[in-house]
């Protein structure tokens, strides 16, 4: 019996492999596991190999594993693509209507099933994905009953004959596996441990940003879709008009993000997301969020580039794009969620911290952590906290002769100035994208160039979120290791496949706060490290420039990165660490 354990299905685009590991994978945290799923496909619609990796756990797991046990074959090209990720002794339930075969130097087992042919005996051929959930169902020793009653909420609306179509095809997979049994040699054990049986959220990290949206108090979302950015317009899309919002495509990601400014402009709590290349396009226009105070959230999904790139696969290249990519010195805040569950959060914050600084707030995603499904325990609604700052909502009481503009951009102490709401009674000023006066008149003075430039610079001075960084270990440490968003997950659990008492202790930091950077909060961890170590998934390494440009110790500082497009494995982190700390064995 497993506590965990691996299975993927893959095949062509477009015949049903998405809805297949959703089928699955969604029984299974309706059953109580924990799950962490990454999908593989390809930037078309239809044709191109595409798979489905779901990692089910009675634990946590917050990446997918160095291996898989099942992989699940409509098509010979998944066999040789995947076959190779399968732990010795796997199996390859595998659709016989194409004569498959695998590398006999492999240890794995191949089960040919029928899913075609009982799928079109059922009425239709796309049903074999509902034949291959079975066996694997019978292969894992699951019953059918969650199976079947996820199948009625999925097609019921379709009718019940589709409804039992679909039990059919079920059950004659459940089985075809069952009759493989009586005469097949399967040695390894599938079954899967009992779980929990806690009612959990499995959800993208998209929905988990258009939730938070939502509970943030957004009512307009202008957007252009680009991958892997799109879903989070979709959930606004589904949902904000039930709470009176409104979502707009726009033509393209200039007129998505100046539509972002002047709503918020106007009072209303708005953001719009993109990927690398709409970034890109919207850097003035962050600037002149800067320049006019006005708060701006923009969600940015990293994908791999540059230009079109590789827009479906997994990077972290676009942080010095978000840091330094406008010209000139604004006031801004990057932040990044360190999982899932904490971009509900974090989204939150991020419009709390936009209205409260009048500033403009890039709140990172990648892909795998935008679209990789993942459980989390319920979102806490008694966390939510909405906080406007010196928003002014309310007709601005003046001296009746008194006709002089609104300082707007009036001087004080932190560099806030108050910001009434258009339309207010004593609220009329200027607005402009040149530098202005205290009222947002144009004014070129060297002087008021300078009060006004210091001013703005003046909100961030000191900030620091009250957890700019989660942390796993203690100060002293013989290796520090420092990650962000999706990597999080798969470097702790590599730190935790190591015996401390043995290697030393390791001490994890996930930052959150990446701009401005939290160097004091992290200068603990940094001095008591005898090692740093910085692992991220771009080429020029540059989470690791960042560190180093606000630590002097360079010498203890080390870099590892992967630029492929696709995910860090456990493993690969682990033999990493194992290098550095010169252990000769994986303890």
């Amino acid at each position: 019996m497993k506590e965990q354990l691996s299975w993927k299905v893959g095949g062509q685009q477009g015949e049903g492999i998405e809805s297949t590991g959703e089928i699955f994978s969604t029984t299974l945290n309706r059953l109580g596991y924990h799950l962490y799923s990454y999908r593989h496909f390809s930037s078309r619609i239809k044709g191109g190999h595409t798979n489905n990796n779901v990692r089910i756990s009675v634990d946590e797991v917050r990446s997918v594993d160095d291996n898989i046990d099942i992989l699940v074959a409509f098509d010979q090209q998944t066999i040789d693509v995947n076959s190779h990720e399968l732990y010795d002794g796997g199996i390859i339930l595998a659709d016989a209507k194409f004569n498959p075969t695998v590398d006999e130097s492999l240890d794995v087992v191949l089960v040919d099933i029928p899913f075609t042919e009982i799928a079109k005996e059922q009425g239709s051929q796309l049903m074999k994905n509902m034949v291959a959930i079975g066996a694997s169902a019978r292969l894992m020793k699951l019953p059918m009953e969650p199976f079947k009653d996820m199948i009625h909420t999925m097609f019921i609306r379709k009718g019940e004959e589709i409804v039992e179509s679909n039990h059919n095809a079920l059950r004659l997979g459940y089985a075809a596996m069952d009759e493989k049994f009586s005469y097949m040699d399967i040695t390894n054990d599938f079954e899967l441990a009992a779980s929990d049986g806690k009612e959990r959220l499995y959800l993208i990290g998209n929905d988990a940003i258009g939730f938070g949206a939502v509970n943030a108090g957004v009512r307009f979302m202008p957007a252009y879709p680009i991958t892997p950015a799109s879903e989070i317009m979709e959930y606004m899309i589904k949902h904000l008009p039930k709470l009176g919002g409104t979502v707009i495509q726009t033509e393209d990601e200039i007129a998505a993000v100046t539509m972002a400014i002047g709503s918020n402009y106007a009072g209303a709590r708005s953001f719009t997301a993109s990927a690398g290349p709409g970034l890109s396009l919207m850097m003035e226009s962050i600037g002149l969020s800067g320049m006019t105070e006005t708060p701006l959230v923009i969600v940015n999904t990293m994908r791999g580039g540059p230009s079109t790139g590789l827009p479906t696969k997994q990077e972290q290249a676009d942080l010095n794009q978000m840091i330094y990519g406008t010209h000139g010195d604004i006031p801004k805040i990057v932040l990044a969620p360190s999982d899932v569950e904490d971009a509900f959060y974090s989204t939150i914050d991020a419009f709390n911290l936009a209205e409260y600084y009048q500033v403009p707030v890039i709140l990172l995603s990648d892909l795998q952590m935008s679209l990789g499904k993942q459980t989390s325990d319920p979102f806490d609604l008694s966390r939510v906290q909405i906080n406007r700052g010196k928003t002014i909502l309310e007709d601005i009481e003046r001296d009746e002769g008194d006709t002089e503009y609104f300082e707007r951009y009036g001087d004080s102490d932190d560099g806030i100035s108050a910001r009434p709401i258009p339309g207010l009674k004593g609220g009329i000023h200027h607005v402009t994208g040149v530098e202005h006066s205290p009222t947002g008149t144009p004014s070129e003075t060297a002087d008021n160039r300078q009060v006004m430039m210091e001013k703005r610079m003046r909100k961030l001075e000191n900030f620091v979120m009250r957890e700019p960084f989660k942390v796993t270990g203690e100060k002293e440490s013989e290796l520090l290791i420092i990650s962000f968003l999706s990597v999080n997950g798969v470097a702790g659990e590599a730190v935790q496949r190591f015996d401390q008492d043995i290697v030393g202790s390791i001490t994890h930091v996930q930052l959150k706060q990446l701009h401005p950077f939290p160097a004091e909060a992290l200068y603990p961890y940094l001095d008591g490290a005898k090692e740093v170590l910085v692992i991220e998934q771009n080429y020029s390494a540059q989470l690791f420039n960042i560190v180093k440009m606000n630590y002097h110790m360079h010498s203890k500082m080390k870099s590892f990165t992967k630029y492929n497009g696709t995910p860090f494995k456990p493993n690969e982190i682990e033999k990493y660490i194992q290098s550095i700390l010169k252990i000769k064995e994986v303890l």
